[in-house]
């Protein structure tokens, strides 16, 4: 590389974190789509998914110039879904206490009284 110059890589950069985006914004919007259809396990499971995601390569260097604005695009949509997912977490929770509170066995006796004529 001659200096001065812009190195070729740049271009390059960008297209591999182009296609890093790519592959965050396919996640968000399975977890979105996941959340959307009301699978109570499906939206537990993803909030168990924090030990899949694996950061990308730190090869790749800073976010280009010309994809700041998509990654913060892509930022506040990931903590927009992330804040939901553990609201349903939560409310999930909550039900599971409140079911488990809750007495299914055999109703207790109830005092009975007969009216007989003496």
């Amino acid at each position: 590389m001659t200096p001065g110059r812009p190195s070729s890589a740049g271009g390059e950069a960008s297209r591999d974190w182009a296609a890093v985006l790519d592959e965050l914004e396919g996640e968000v919007l399975a977890a979105e789509s996941v959340l959307r259809s009301d699978r109570e396990e499906q939206i537990a499971a993803w909030g168990r998914r924090a030990e899949d995601w694996v950061p990308p390569s730190s090869a790749l260097g800073p976010v280009p110039e010309d994809l700041r604005e998509r990654a913060a695009r892509l930022l506040q949509h990931q903590l927009a879904v992330a804040e939901e997912l553990v609201e349903r977490i939560i409310q999930s929770r909550r039900q599971r206490d409140v079911a488990a509170r809750m007495s299914y066995g055999p109703p207790r006796p109830v005092a009975s009284y007969i009216d007989r004529a003496l």
